[in-house]
């Protein structure tokens, strides 16, 4: 349970850090970002497979960059739904999903 609070607490700083890095990404304030990373495990958890299986053509076109999108896409529908995150564009939305998922996996790595 601490092991789930813990990192819970690390990725709200992740994304608060990375709101702080891309110019389109505005947190309100550490309790937006608590929420946000719920609402961003919910999306990954629930829409994140069904939207996957229905761009799986293109994105066997696009060798698998079509993904990038997806995030991005993914990241800004987080934007439209929790209250003290925004998300401004899609061009930050690409960038801070690329940096999201870049810091997240060397977290992971530790």
């Amino acid at each position: 349970m601490l092991n789930l609070i813990l990192r819970w607490a690390i990725y709200s700083l992740l994304i608060v850090f990375v709101a702080w890095i891309v110019p389109g990404i505005t947190v309100v304030n550490f309790i937006s970002a608590m929420i946000v990373c719920v609402v961003i495990a919910l999306i990954n958890v629930f829409i994140r497979p069904l939207v996957e299986f229905v761009s799986l053509p293109i994105n066997f076109l696009t060798l698998g960059l079509f993904s990038l999108v997806i995030n991005a896409l993914l990241l800004m529908l987080a934007g439209a739904i929790t209250p003290g995150f925004i998300v401004e564009g899609f061009w930050s939305a690409l960038f801070g999903s690329l940096l999201l998922s870049l810091f997240a996996g060397l977290i992971h790595k530790v």
